[in-house]
């Protein structure tokens, strides 16, 4: 689904760092896997190819949000 998106926020030492990967195209969809000490966030294609990968140390990452693609009825429920 187009607008499917993660931002993950990450250790950086001193500071935290934010970084989003995004369903760049309709019929892409974002995973997340934790696999090994390593969190992988793809954006994978219909047919499971995989587009593009962001690769994070598990000790480091502080924060992992999914956020869907807003559907048409939660802006119909706002407007009235």
């Amino acid at each position: 689904m187009k607008g499917d998106r993660v931002e993950i926020v990450v250790d950086a030492g001193d500071t935290t760092r934010t970084y989003e990967v995004v369903a760049t195209r309709a019929g892409r969809r974002v995973e997340t896997a934790v696999r090994r000490g390593v969190v992988e966030v793809s954006e994978v294609t219909r047919s499971g190819s995989v587009v593009r990968t962001a690769r994070f140390m598990a000790t480091r990452v502080l924060a992992l949000v999914e956020q869907p693609m807003p559907t048409g009825d939660a802006e119909d429920e706002e407007r009235a």
